[in-house]
């Protein structure tokens, strides 16, 4: 697998990578799942579920922060921080947030953020899950996402597929051990 070291160094929040970029970016990526799937406006209440190091430690590393503002539509790379703070302060004020922005949901944080540091799943340590819900209760959409690490994310679908996203870029100098790597810097007059 090619990644590029923009992958790798990239703007976000932090003070993990794991904590908030994963898990802000899993937030986006579900209520995208809603809107394509038509139901977005149907939903009256999102519950989101993190397991095992997202809980035990997640406030301290600000997981909530990043769940709620994701869901809020905030991307790691482009959001404003001052705006992210005053949307929160709102959010946490008023109980209700906008998904994606726009259509507002009741939020309960002490009711809707489920801290489950004791139950871990199998794929992964980092894991969430989100379940919307319509205004008889019922269930709307229910999805479970893995922070893998330096802010990627993988669905309960693609968390046991071994392939990347995309398939990106052809590497310019593919090679398979150190010394391909001298002798092709030395074919090609370049240096590592």
């Amino acid at each position: 697998m090619f990644v590029s070291a923009f992958d790798l160094f990239k703007l976000g929040v932090g003070p993990s990578s794991s904590h908030t970029m994963g898990p802000m970016t899993a937030a986006v990526q579900f209520v995208e799942r809603l809107r394509n799937a038509g139901q977005l406006e149907r939903a009256q209440r999102v519950e989101i579920k993190l397991y095992a190091s997202l809980a035990l430690t997640g406030r301290g590393h600000a997981t909530d922060r990043a769940v709620i503002l994701g869901l809020a539509g905030f991307l790691p790379a482009t959001m404003d921080p001052d705006e992210g703070e005053q949307v929160l302060n709102r959010v946490r004020a008023g109980a209700e947030l906008k998904l994606g922005g726009g259509h507002a949901i009741a939020f309960d944080e002490a009711r809707d953020l489920i801290w489950a540091g004791r139950e871990r799943l199998p794929q992964h340590p980092n894991a969430l899950t989100f379940t919307a819900y319509d205004g008889a209760g019922e269930t709307i959409l229910a999805r479970t996402y893995f922070s893998i690490g330096g802010g990627f994310v993988r669905d309960e679908d693609e968390i046991g597929r071994n392939d990347p996203d995309e398939p990106g870029a052809e590497p310019p100098f593919p090679f398979a051990s150190g010394a391909e790597l001298v002798e092709k810097a030395d074919t090609a007059g370049l240096s590592i």
